[in-house]
Parts: structure tokens; sequence; C-alpha cells
């Protein structure tokens, strides 16, 4: 409701069905994409049947392209040359759209990081990880051991389970 309110008309959004996502991309002018998975790629939701038969001059915006992209048509871009046309539709594919404008990204991380940081003051690091989930899922490594199993997959590494190390700690 805020966003259609900023954005100053309505807007068009539902759960993932395919049936009721497909009808909703044939005539859509703009599709964002951004589905994260936990464990690495993310799963691809639209195919390139489907993008063939969105309106020519649409465009997709795949933000899910740091993890292999939500479309089938995405791949990388840069900053330098952020677009592609693929199927009479336009692509719009950089993975860490955030470096574009580092300076403002920095500066909102630093305004996380600090007031979490701040929180830590009375309970250490530990007690911070244990009670945030969000800041949890961004620990990779602990005590010098990898925690993020899809790294260590993907790289050959030995990985273990953050909370088996956290338990270890009490």
């Amino acid at each position: 409701m805020r966003l259609q309110k900023h954005v100053g008309r309505q807007l068009h959004t539902s759960v993932i069905n395919p049936t009721h996502l497909r009808e909703q991309l044939i005539t859509a002018d703009v599709a964002i994409g951004a589905v994260h998975s936990p464990h690495g790629r993310a799963p691809v939701l639209v195919s390139e049947d489907i993008i063939r038969s969105m309106k020519p001059g649409s465009v997709i915006v795949d933000v899910s392209i740091d993890q292999g992209g939500c479309f089938e048509s995405s791949h990388p871009t840069t900053h330098d040359k952020p677009t592609f046309e693929k199927h009479g539709v336009l692509h719009f594919c950089v993975p860490n759209i955030p470096s574009r404008v580092a300076r403002t990204a920095s500066e909102a991380i630093s305004n996380i990081l600090t007031t979490m940081l701040l929180k830590a003051e009375s309970g250490g690091i530990l007690s911070l990880i244990v009670s945030n989930e969000g800041l949890r899922n961004g620990v990779y490594t602990y005590k010098g051991c990898l925690t993020n199993e899809y790294l260590g997959e993907r790289f050959q590494i030995k990985s273990t389970d953050l909370d088996l190390l956290i338990t270890s700690d009490y």
C-alpha cells in the first residue's frame, strides 16, 4: 500500500502462482524479480517462453542476478553496460546494485551496523549473533570455521553449522 502511494498508481502483487505469474507478466510494463535462496542459486521462476510472450519494450529488473537470476534469460551485466535486449524485452541484471552508489550504500550499512554493535557493547558479539537471526544469517565464519554450507560445497571447504559452534560456547 505504501509503495502504491509512493508510485501514485495501483500495483499488482501476489504470491508466486505460475498461472497468475504468466498472466501478469504478459501484460506487464516492468517486472522486478527479487528472489533469495539461502542455499546458493536463486530459483528460476520465469521461463524464456514466458519472456517471449511479454510485451515488446517491457523491462525486466533481475535483482536476484547476484544468485544467478530468477528469469531464465538473465545474465549478469555491468554498471558500464547495464542492459541488454532479448526477445524484445529490456533486461537490467547488474549484480550488487548498491555498488553504483557506494558512498550512500556504505553510510546506510554503517548506520545499521553501528546500532547493532552498540547493542553488542552490553552483551558481547556472541549474544548479538544469538539474539539476531538476520545477523546470524550473515555470519560466514566463526572461530576460524566456515559456517556457510553453500560456500563450503562450492569451494570444497569443510563448513560447520554456526548453531553448533555457538552451542559449544555455552
